[in-house]
């Protein structure tokens, strides 16, 4: 039994740092290139990757995987794609909302910009505009990226996968500890 398992977990785990790591540099483009900000380390961590993406891109696999796996007639497929838009809108905006009560809880504050100045908003936590980005994210997730990254990992020899998710694990489980010891 274990020898399906612990695959599976190494995968979702690749998958993971792999989705945090395009959500860190998602959140740089945002700041940099689209609202001019300027730099900043977008992460909670030392490394290039923002957990909640990882988090979130788990999270929709584990809730619209069957969904995506599915046949069906193409006006189903059709609605299919609007049931996973709205599903990866709401999922993410609830994990966001859900990520900074627990951030504000463990550190003091939420790291990411306050969405006051957005027209509709709870409590500058969330907003309309980004849950709809939300939801557009998790289609290119569920339809272009998860495909592609499920060939990658799954090209990986079972012996170079492992040593990569050993190597990875040990590194993310590094940063924690380190983020955790300074934030002392």
């Amino acid at each position: 039994m274990t020898d399906r398992i612990f695959p599976r977990i190494q995968r979702g785990f690749l998958y993971f740092l792999l989705y945090s790591f395009i959500g860190w540099v998602y959140e740089i483009f945002l700041e940099v290139v689209v609202y001019r900000w300027g730099y900043s380390d977008r992460g909670v961590l030392f490394g290039p990757y923002c957990p909640v993406y990882g988090v979130g891109a788990l999270v929709f696999l584990l809730c619209f995987g069957r969904l995506m796996a599915r046949p069906g007639s193409p006006a189903f497929r059709a609605v299919r794609v609007l049931l996973v838009f709205l599903g990866c809108m709401l999922t993410a905006t609830a994990l966001e909302l859900a990520t900074s009560y627990f951030l504000e809880a463990l550190t003091g504050s939420w790291p990411w910009q306050t969405y006051v100045n957005y027209g509709i908003h709870f409590q500058g936590r969330i907003a309309l505009s980004p849950s709809i980005r939300f939801g557009l994210g998790g289609l290119l997730f569920l339809y272009i990226l998860q495909p592609l990254f499920r060939r990658l990992v799954g090209a990986l020899p079972d012996r170079t996968r492992s040593i990569v998710f050993w190597i990875l694990l040990a590194a993310f489980v590094l940063d924690n500890v380190l983020t955790i010891l300074t934030r002392l």
